[in-house]
């Protein structure tokens, strides 16, 4: 095999055998293939495009191209993955509510892209959790607790890390072939025997049109199955944040209203839908709705808030974290709310822009090397649709400081639409793709 002759097979759209691409990804991960070649082999992708076939040859290579866990549990390994949102804090509730109705979840997650919040980041707002765990202590949490919530070690899809940092620098992120493989290699190496898939759609997400969406959806549920793990999608509604927060403290403070309160709204729907199907395919429960009503149920009953509470402990964070943990999440110093600027209603949220705020108040990274105020954001985010009164509170702002909170208002002002017509909402979830 030659880097070379691999590169000028695909810029000519010619058909990659398998071999060629775990070649390629086996250079990618063990630094045989040059920046300049990895540069080159993405831009081919980007331009040509890769088969169903092609696409999972490449995700599989990736996937092998580091450690691939294999596990010995006595109940299906399953997990989420989401495409990234606003206020999008269901893998926090999902993870534990399907480890309490029979599922064993082993999720490795992300930080903060961009806009959207990271799964890890909000973890680590909880004091003393460490998401950054050895294999053993991860495999030790999952076994006793029913969940994890990690990291990647630098040993999981050793190429993806390579190849995504190229992709940056060269504009070929955007490449449908390029993100199913990155999402799924990182994913399928971790030993799941059933995924769903969370793919968002509108303005707090990265595919703005329904369109973008289901083509990205469609990708990922083929290629997802073709590598042997049977995966389903919901093209999800993100008009909107999906928690009325912004923030890593905030959002975990929705999530526990979810856990240990029963709240209802969105974040408890989609939950519900996504665990649902995904409790049917993995054999746990007769179909979609009634995996739903277990969900939910054991949401209800406290069970997922339970399992919650160990897994924050196992992870290093407070003993009795579901029991108390308003006590023990930071709070911003500074909370301003910003006021309705005429009567009406809600008629849209630049969900993009409200999350590029908190990164600027410090909730996210602007640099790899940021570090984020886990206390600072937006709650009680009004939703779309709600009718308003001049000076009703739209959002409050958590900052630390004034100047940065008085920032984040003008963001908030040009980012909340007021008018005098309620918007036409769309449904939570758009589309369920089977394959």
């Amino acid at each position: 095999m030659d880097a070379r002759a691999i590169i000028s097979g695909l810029r000519q759209a010619e058909e990659p055998s398998e071999e060629a691409l775990r070649w390629f990804a086996a250079g990618l991960a063990e630094s045989r293939v040059s920046d300049a070649q990895a540069g080159a082999f993405a831009m081919a992708i980007c331009l040509n495009g890769l088969s169903d076939a092609a696409r999972a040859a490449l995700t599989c290579a990736m996937r092998d191209s580091g450690d691939c866990l294999v596990w010995d549990l006595d109940a299906p390994v399953i997990d989420k993955h989401s495409t990234g949102g606003v206020g999008d804090c269901v893998s926090l509730v999902l993870a534990p509510a399907l480890a309490a109705c029979g599922g064993y979840v082993p999720m490795i997650s992300g930080r903060g892209l961009g806009h959207t919040g990271g799964t890890l980041d909000k973890m680590e707002a909880i004091p003393g959790v460490s998401v950054d765990l050895s294999e053993a202590r991860f495999r030790d949490v999952v076994a006793g607790c029913g969940t994890a919530i990690v990291s990647a070690t630098a040993n999981i899809a050793p190429a993806d890390k390579r190849l995504y940092a190229i992709r940056d620098v060269t504009g070929t992120v955007e490449s449908l072939d390029l993100i199913t493989a990155s999402i799924l290699s990182k994913k399928l190496a971790a030993g799941l025997e059933h995924l769903v898939l969370d793919v968002k759609c509108g303005s707090g997400a990265f595919m703005k049109t329904p369109e973008a969406a289901q083509a990205l959806a469609q990708s990922l549920v083929r290629t997802a199955n073709l590598a042997g793990c049977p995966t389903t999608a919901l093209v999800t509604n993100m008009d909107a944040p999906i928690a009325p927060a912004l923030g890593n403290a905030l959002e975990i403070r929705e999530v526990m209203r979810v856990l240990c309160e029963g709240q209802n709204g969105p974040l408890l729907e989609l939950t519900a839908a996504l665990g649902g199907g995904l409790l049917a395919e993995a054999g746990l429960a007769e179909n979609a709705d009634a995996g739903a009503a277990q969900i939910r149920a054991a949401v209800g009953n406290g069970r997922a808030a339970e399992v919650f509470g160990r897994m924050v402990y196992a992870q290093g964070g407070p003993v009795a974290f579901a029991d108390n943990w308003a006590r023990f999440l930071p709070e911003a110093p500074v909370i301003i709310e910003v006021p309705a600027p005429k009567a009406g209603f809600v008629t849209a949220i630049d969900g993009e822009a409200l999350g590029l705020a908190v990164v600027a108040l410090g909730g996210g990274r602007q640099v790899e090397s940021d570090r984020i105020d886990p206390a600072v954001g937006f709650s009680d985010v009004v939703p779309l649709g709600q009718k308003v009164s001049k000076g009703a509170p739209l959002l409050r702002i958590h900052a630390a400081r004034e100047s940065a909170a008085l920032a984040a208002a003008d963001a908030v002002k040009a980012a909340i639409h007021v008018g005098p017509k309620a918007p036409d909402i769309a449904p939570l979830v758009l589309q369920r793709v089977t394959g």
